[in-house]
């Protein structure tokens, strides 16, 4: 299946989906960023996939520069978008026009810590438990129906930064495994808030 992966930074969760594109049934069109530095855009073209660097201050609008990203997808004739790490949000317009194909990935237990600093705001909310949530995206920031999660312990000596890594390690096995249900054509959303797998509602 033909896929457009977005990006913002390193691309670290970008790697293990290259790195898995064979066997997850994937192919990466192309890789576009909203930052012209955004080292992950290095690691694409290492191994010869396209790329789009779109600098953010020529565009008037949130839709203007969604209009650019729709074109590319359009071109590559893609049928899932992944974020990976991609720290713009989409316009309601782009949301609708390819709804049930767009996924994302976000480092916490979905509901709990929508939006930034997930990781920190865990360690101040006492949490004992924190993770990673692969979900559909909708028009609700962060609030798609949950595909997978995996959790991981908030141990006494953990920072911020020793939490992010032990998420980021279930990042890079979990959103695989879901885009592989996704290009199988066992994962859908069914409506607006329905994500089934195998039929089952998830």
């Amino acid at each position: 299946m033909n896929g457009v992966v977005l990006i913002s930074g390193n691309g670290s969760n970008l790697q293990s989906i290259i790195d898995n594109a064979k066997s997850i049934d994937l192919t990466i069109c192309c890789v576009v960023s909203n930052k012209m530095d955004a080292f992950g855009l290095k690691r694409a073209a290492k191994v010869g996939i396209p790329c789009v660097a779109l600098d953010e201050t020529l565009f008037d609008s949130k839709l203007g520069f969604d209009q650019e990203i729709m074109k590319v997808i359009d071109n590559y004739q893609a049928k899932v978008i992944i974020l990976a790490g991609y720290m713009r949000i989409l316009s309601a317009d782009f949301i609708s026009k390819y709804f049930g194909k767009i996924l994302n990935i976000h480092p916490s237990l979905l509901p709990k810590f929508p939006g930034l600093n997930t990781h920190q705001r865990a360690i101040e909310a006492s949490e004992k438990i924190h993770g990673v949530s692969v979900h559909f995206v909708t028009k609700e920031l962060d609030g798609g129906p949950v595909i997978a999660q995996e959790s991981v312990n908030i141990d006494s000596t953990d920072n911020a930064q020793t939490l992010a890594k032990k998420v980021l390690d279930k990042e890079h096995v979990i959103y695989p495994k879901a885009i592989h249900w996704y290009t199988q054509g066992r994962l859908k959303l069914v409506n607006k808030n329905t994500a089934t797998l195998d039929e089952k509602i998830l």
